[in-house]
């Protein structure tokens, strides 16, 4: 390669390094007019960090000073703000345990399915896209052990603790899909809120996501005006705790993974899982554990998470 091409093939690698880099570090300032792309790279943020490597070795080839120090760049940014994520933060069992998880409407093997959830040992089971046969088919399973329940529409909870109160939570959409229950945890009250946003398309549009958002905003609103101090947000967001127009929920309650969980913990799809959907919030309480269970017959892996008062 002459030197008109090594100049060539290194600024096209320095390019690169701080496009990438500014991805990671500015991605809040990536506008959302155009396709809703900054949302749409949002979701799948921690996996720009694969370029990471590729532009460090492709530096080195040419040994470039200057092009090796800005491959290095995006590597800082990503440490910078995944680093935390990695390492194993549980902190013992807690007082009580969450599962949630979206069963998949076309999941026909709900039995194999509550034995991958009750392996776990939850105090609280939360289960979203249920149809009517499946819920009459999971209130066999559970009403046993799980001597109180809520439902609305195609969400509901079953409970080793007593439900005090419960009631639909309107996300505007003629049908429920989220609800608050008030459960009194050996004496403790903790508001739970059940929910399943309306999910979103990557299509010829763009990342099509504005009826999610809205049912974002009306979720945080009622989490916003909750009375009780603990709260528990547990269900499919079809979002990361990353995408912005999540924040009506995220600016105010934190995510159990974060806290007390281990790497990034994504759930959807579930065969070869690239985003967290599926969460599990909280504010008021500790976060001492979080784990991604085994695949079920869904399309989406459950989430666990321990709290303790």
């Amino acid at each position: 390669m002459g030197k008109t091409g090594a100049k060539i093939y290194s600024g096209v690698v320095i390019a690169a390094s701080l496009i990438l880099a500014g991805i990671l570090l500015l991605h809040r300032f990536i506008p959302n007019r155009w396709y809703n792309l900054g949302s749409l790279i949002e979701t799948f943020l921690p996996w720009f960090g694969i370029g990471v490597p590729v532009l460090i070795v492709l530096a080195a080839v040419r040994r470039r000073p200057l092009a090796i120090v800005c491959s290095i760049l995006p590597a800082l940014v990503w440490f910078q703000m995944y680093a935390g994520l990695i390492p194993d933060k549980h902190d013992g069992d807690g007082d009580f345990r969450v599962v949630a998880h979206n069963v998949n409407a076309e999941n026909t093997d709900t039995a194999a399915t509550a034995a991958t959830l009750l392996a776990a040992a939850p105090d609280v089971i939360v289960l979203v896209e249920l149809t009517e046969d499946q819920r009459l088919a999971w209130a066999d399973l559970l009403d046993a052990d799980y001597e109180y329940s809520a439902a609305y529409g195609t969400v509901a909870l079953w409970s080793t603790y007593p439900i005090t109160e419960s009631n639909e939570v309107d996300l505007n959409l003629g049908w429920a899909r989220a609800f608050r229950a008030a459960i009194d945890i050996d004496g403790e009250p903790v508001a739970f809120y059940v929910a399943h946003l309306l999910s979103v398309r990557v299509n010829t549009e763009g990342f099509t996501s504005e009826q999610r958002n809205q049912t974002a905003t009306l979720l945080g609103e009622a989490i916003a005006d909750e009375d009780l101090e603990r709260v528990v947000l547990a269900g499919d967001l079809n979002g990361t705790v990353q995408d912005r127009s999540l924040a009506p929920i995220t600016y105010q309650l934190e995510s159990a993974q974060a806290s007390a969980g281990k790497g990034f913990g994504f759930t959807w799809p579930a065969d070869t899982p690239m985003a967290r959907i599926d969460q599990v919030l909280y504010r008021g309480l500790n976060a001492t554990g979080s784990d991604v269970l085994d695949a079920t017959a869904s399309d989406h892996r459950p989430v666990q998470a321990d709290f303790s008062f």
